[in-house]
Formats: structure tokens, C-alpha cells, sequence
């Protein structure tokens, strides 16, 4: 009798575990939790009650011969010794974005997982949803014409976001891998490999006071040395050029532009920060001086505003039964190329070259 689920062991009992928790315990029925660690024990204790599962270390987890998939859920920075061990211990990997907070460290446990023949992959994994993958049809079908170009523009908030994230202040936790991450993977897997990105980037507020009522920092000044701006004109493989921008020096309410210009019309996607919202269309008139509305082409359904733990159900999938797998190490890798060259750009704005391609497999859309 074939095995129907994949035994899970999950690293990290931080704010995004829960998603991960619900989704994978009773959404995803490819997988089977068994235990959770932390950086603290108590922390895993006390989410090991609450979802009716174990609490161990890292060390027992990675010991324990019935897990065969680790879930990490920790910052960017603690990624490469987690992977690793997991790697070394034979285990696949599935993590939360980036794959590293170092390109280099991340180009190392590509290899090192591709040397044992294991799967590892990562977040984001938006590009999963309904949204981006109905998008990725149309582009597909050539609904819009021949793409030339697109715009990427996003804001948020670093007042309230430095206050509530100490992570966001450590190596790795900077707008651009924190949030561009989601831009940047959803621009790939829709047009395909970066060929070279040239970046203004700023840390115009290095330090920031602490206002969050309750917080242990409240009042304090705090060092917030990663950038806030990014401002970049990044070119594809295919000679697909456009502008990637975020400011997370604005108002919290993110504003997601995302628009892919081609012959015969213009898809607006909405955030790929998230699963779900409209795909739309603004068509080509049938006579150019007339003013035309855009169309929405597709609306997500009910349920799926969050579908985090469908990256590790997919990898589980491949485990079971051989399925194509997306979210791959060399796509995450590539990725944290194109965000390493923009932060690469400076404030002086130079033109990075991208050399890293992704692995985008033929059956990436699915019906």
C-alpha cells in the first residue's frame, strides 16, 4: 500500500506559524505534523498544545528517522545553519523566504541539496494561488500580445513595521529581500530569468525611535540599518524590460502596482504579496480614441486569501508521487541573485549582471 501523507517536522513558533499550522494540519491532507522546535522550548511547548502535536529540539527533530520534510519558519539570517543540518541529515527542506540572507550561502545549499538528491524550496509561494497562476495562463495564451515591458510599485510602512519585527532590523530583513521577494518571484515565474538590474537603493532613516505602547524597546532608539527605498530597471533573459520600485518609508496601507504591457492589452495583478484578489484586463479599444474600462478576468474564490503550507504540500506531492516541483531551490536562488544585485546597485545606481537562471518546469501552469 502506497504512503499517502509525508511527516513533517516544522522549525520556527514565530507570528507565521500559525498560518503554517492551520494549513498544513487541516487544509493539506498530503501532510502530517508531527513536531515543532523553537529557539526557545517553551515556545514550542506552548504551540505544541495548542495544535496537538510534539515539542522537541532541533537536534531530536533532525535525529527522528519518521520526519522526512522540514518546515523552517525562522528569519532570513538563522536560514543556513537550519537548512544545512537538515540537508546533512537527509531530510528535504522546505523555508520561509529568503533562502539565505547570503547569496553565496545560498548558491552553497543549492549544490549541497542537489549533491544528496534532496528537495529543498522556498517561500514566497503567493505565486502558487489562483491569482498569479490564472495570470500566467493568459500570459501564456498570448491574451495580451507580444510583452514589451512592466511596472512594479509598492509602498509600506517601517514606522509600525520596525516597531513590531525586530527581525526586520537584522541582516536580511531590508524592503527588498522582506517584501521585493514577493515582486521579484512573481516577475520570474511569469517572464522568465533576469539578465541584469540597475538600482538606486536608500537607507534615508539608519536609526528609528521605538513608539509601539507595551514594547520592551518602547521610547528607545533603535538601529535600522537596512535600506527602505529601492528604485531599479531590471531586464529579462528575453529582453523584457521594466521598473521595480518600493518605498517602505510611506503609509501602511501597501498600494501593489503590478502591471505587464503587451500588444494587445495590459494585465493588472494584484499584490503578490498575497494569494488571492482580481486578475484584470485593460484591452486594446477597437478604435484607438475611444476609452475602454479594464475587465476582470478572473476573481479568487472563497478560502483562499492564505494558502501558506501549499509549498510544502506541493513538495510533498513530488515526494509521494514524482510531480513537477516550482517552488525550487534554483528559483529561490535566483531570485536572491536579482535582490543582491539591486542592493549591489548602491546609491550610485551601477548595472548589476545576473548570471543564474531559474528553473521553470514546462508543466509550471496547471490546470
Amino acid at each position: 500500500m502506497s504512503k499517502s501523507t509525508v511527516c513533517v517536522g516544522v522549525v520556527g513558533a514565530g507570528a507565521i506559524s500559525d498560518i503554517y499550522f492551520e494549513n498544513m494540519i487541516h487544509r493539506f491532507d498530503n501532510l502530517r505534523v508531527k513536531t515543532v522546535c523553537a529557539g526557545h522550548l517553551e515556545s514550542a511547548q506552548r504551540k505544541a498544545e495548542q495544535y496537538g502535536i510534539c515539542a522537541a529540539t532541533l537536534e531530536e527533530m533532525l535525529e527522528d528517522p519518521e520526519i522526512e520534510l522540514v518546515v523552517n519558519l525562522t528569519p532570513a539570517h538563522a536560514h543556513y545553519g537550519i537548512i544545512k543540518a537538515a540537508l546533512e541529515h537527509g531530510k528535504h527542506i522546505y523555508t520561509e523566504k529568503t533562502l539565505t540572507d547570503d547569496l553565496q550561502k545560498s548558491k552553497e545549499l543549492v549544490s549541497l541539496a542537489e549533491e544528496k538528491g534532496l528537495y529543498l524550496g522556498s517561500a514566497p509561494e503567493t505565486f502558487l494561488g489562483g491569482a498569479l497562476q490564472y495570470a500566467a495562463k493568459v500570459i501564456k495564451e498570448g491574451l495580451i500580445g507580444e510583452i514589451n515591458s512592466f511596472s512594479i510599485s509598492a509602498n509600506r510602512n517601517n514606522d509600525m513595521l520596525l516597531d513590531a519585527y525586530a527581525y526586520m532590523r537584522q541582516p536580511g530583513g531590508g524592503i527588498v529581500c522582506d517584501y521585493g521577494v514577493y515582486y521579484a518571484t512573481a516577475l520570474v515565474t511569469l517572464l522568465g530569468s533576469v539578465k541584469r538590474v540597475g538600482s538606486i537603493v536608500r537607507t534615508p532613516y539608519p536609526t528609528h525611535v521605538n513608539t509601539m505602547p507595551g514594547n520592551p524597546l518602547n521610547g528607545q532608539v533603535m538601529e535600522t540599518p537596512n535600506e527602505s527605498e529601492v528604485s531599479a530597471v531590471v531586464q529579462m533573459a528575453n529582453g523584457i524590460t521594466g521598473t521595480f520600485h518600493i518605498n517602505a518609508d510611506s503609509i501602511f496601507a501597501d498600494q501593489a502596482f503590478f502591471y505587464i504591457y503587451g500588444t494587445k492589452g495590459i494585465l493588472i495583478l494584484p499584490d503578490p504579496n498575497q494569494f488571492a484578489g482580481p486578475v484584470r484586463l485593460l484591452p486594446q479599444p477597437e478604435e484607438f480614441w475611444k476609452h475602454t474600462d479594464p475587465v476582470t478576468l478572473w476573481e479568487s474564490e472563497e478560502g483562499e486569501v492564505n494558502l501558506r503550507g501549499i509549498g510544502p504540500s506541493e513538495m510533498a506531492e513530488t515526494i509521494l508521487h514524482g510531480t513537477p516541483y516550482r517552488p525550487t531551490a534554483r528559483l529561490a536562488c535566483h531570485v536572491h541573485e536579482v535582490l543582491t544585485a539591486m542592493l549591489s546597485g548602491g546609491e550610485d545606481g551601477a548595472f548589476i549582471d545576473v548570471f543564474s537562471e531559474a528553473d521553470l518546469p514546462d508543466e509550471y501552469v496547471r490546470s
